[in-house]
């Protein structure tokens, strides 16, 4: 605690940051997926909305903007809002033993929260999960027919059943607002996620290969493995 004093929370804060924007060696487990659910309609969220541009810019971090419905009522119904974002969101509280869902938080690998734009504890916790020891490994493959998805253990057998998911996003888009509490605003937004597709599960124990459509023209895709009923996530892959 006495270097924390000396330093202060702002200093802390901006070592982390440094430390991520130091090389990182790439991981069979790939990037660290952080989910951030947010609205147009929710005037504060636009920080946290930044804060994930930042992270977009990384190779080792897959940050991707989940809008969500539920605030469409108070006098701007979100463009990019999809009722599955909300789903998520729920079943990830469920998961966690909360009642309540807001705007905005992030959950990183499927298993932390993070309340609104706190870039230290955001920091730390991604410094945290680039340390993990990879469970699954991931590899994108392509033998003349289309793309697809190659999974199996980077050592023991995982358990199972795991989710593999296909995620397609929009790098960036630019909303002008003209209603509600953000009214007057044109923001951008990075990594919207525009569609959420299961391909299919795994039992974590013998290697599985699934096929995938590349990305159209304008968008990204992702795939990542996840615990069945809202668990960790615990390997990503961007499709290039």
């Amino acid at each position: 605690m006495k270097h924390l004093s000396l330093l202060g929370l702002a200093g802390v804060a901006t070592a982390i940051w440094a430390a991520l924007a130091a090389p990182v060696a790439a991981q069979d487990s790939g990037p660290v997926v952080v989910e951030l659910f947010t609205s147009q309609g929710c005037s504060s969220c636009p920080p946290a909305d930044a804060l994930l541009r930042e992270l977009a810019e990384r190779d080792d971090v897959l940050p991707l903007a989940l809008h969500v419905d539920y605030w469409d009522y108070i006098g701007w119904a979100d463009s990019f809002a999809l009722p599955a974002h909300t789903v998520r969101q729920r079943g990830y509280a469920r998961a966690a033993g909360r009642d309540m869902v807001f705007t905005p938080q992030m959950i990183v690998m499927g298993q932390q929260s993070v309340v609104g734009a706190r870039s230290m504890k955001l920091a730390e916790l991604i410094l945290q999960h680039m340390q993990d020891p990879p469970v699954i490994s991931l590899s994108i493959v392509d033998e003349g027919a289309g793309p697809g998805v190659d999974v199996r253990s980077a050592g023991a057998p995982v358990t199972g059943p795991l989710d593999v998911v296909l995620v397609r996003y929009a790098p960036l888009r630019r909303v002008e607002i003209t209603t509600g509490e953000n009214a007057g605003r044109t923001l951008d937004y990075a990594n919207v996620v525009e569609g959420w597709q299961v391909l299919g599960q795994w039992d974590g124990s013998t290697p599985l290969r699934l096929e995938i459509e590349a990305p159209a023209d304008e968008q990204r895709a992702a795939v990542l493995v996840q615990r069945a009923g809202y668990g960790p996530i615990l390997a990503a892959v961007r499709v290039e």
